[in-house]
């Protein structure tokens, strides 16, 4: 009988302890790509979400300004906020990393975040 509570006592102390470890369901994560998803039901909306949410919109006009204007190669299109926008290749080529290539405010410090949208305007990397 002693052997049961045993069992029981430690049982308990694991659930307990999983729960506790398993932390809050309720907030925001990042994707693969670093773009900002709900996970469960948050009750708000961060700032810093927000703020990702209209970078990406930005781009995204960002792009479409460019596509009717240019080819579209690799190239930074711009600022959105605090984030730089890049078009770049998938898979990444050499000539994604070319300084000419790449938004020299990111590169200098000026922004702190970037958008690398694909050449059809697809989100490959937020960082």
């Amino acid at each position: 009988m002693r052997k049961i509570w045993i069992i029981l006592i430690i049982a308990a102390v694991l659930i307990a302890g999983l729960l506790f470890l398993r932390g809050n369901e309720d907030n925001w994560i990042t994707d693969d790509k670093g773009v900002y998803v709900k996970h469960g039901n948050p009750s708000q909306v961060p700032a810093y979400v927000i703020e990702q949410q209209e970078a990406i919109i930005c781009a995204l006009d960002l792009y479409n300004k460019a596509k009717e204007t240019t080819m579209l190669e690799s190239q930074c299109l711009g600022a959105c906020g605090d984030y730089a926008v890049d078009i770049v290749h998938v898979p990444r080529t050499s000539e994604d990393d070319l300084a000419g290539n790449q938004c020299s405010a990111f590169k200098n410090g000026e922004l702190k975040h970037f958008i690398e949208l694909d050449k059809d305007g697809n989100v490959v990397r937020i960082g």
